[in-house]
């Protein structure tokens, strides 16, 4: 009898920061025992997951049919991949939840201005590089000759 995966991450495909980083969880060893979904191209969502909630915030089901979002899915998340299991169970602590979850809060307007500027250079023509440089830029002057 097959088991199910250790977890499903449903993570927001549409988004370049979100895919950069789900991409780097998924080159980590225990990553192929995840089951990764991306919401922004997955045509149907389980029943008690709402698309524009899945979109707007990480989300992880663990194998016992639990559904987590923000810091205790990153929890989750971190604790099923062994490179990164010490920082889950740290993660998974109460106080260490709540502040993470604080955090994360914080970022998700930070995330939006991000995309923006992100969406607003592509459109631009630039690199959007998040730093706002050119590439081959430097960001110390050269000096006076």
């Amino acid at each position: 009898m097959s088991t199910g995966p250790a977890l499903t991450v449903y993570f927001d495909g549409a988004c370049p920061l979100c895919s950069r980083e789900i991409g780097c969880y998924q080159r980590c060893r225990g990553a192929d025992a995840i089951a990764w979904v991306d919401v922004a191209a997955t045509p149907e969502m389980p029943p008690d997951l709402d698309r524009a909630a899945a979109l707007a915030r990480f989300h992880v089901r663990r194998p016992d049919g639990t559904l987590v979002s923000g810091a205790a899915g990153f929890a989750a998340l971190w604790r099923a991949l062994p490179g990164f299991a010490l920082l889950g169970r740290l993660a998974s602590l109460p106080p260490v939840t709540t502040l993470g979850e604080l955090a994360y809060r914080l970022f998700l307007p930070l995330r939006a201005r991000l995309l923006a500027r992100y969406r607003r250079s592509l459109a631009a023509g630039g690199d959007a590089c998040a730093c706002g440089e050119k590439p081959g830029a430097s960001a110390v002057s050269p000096p006076a000759v």
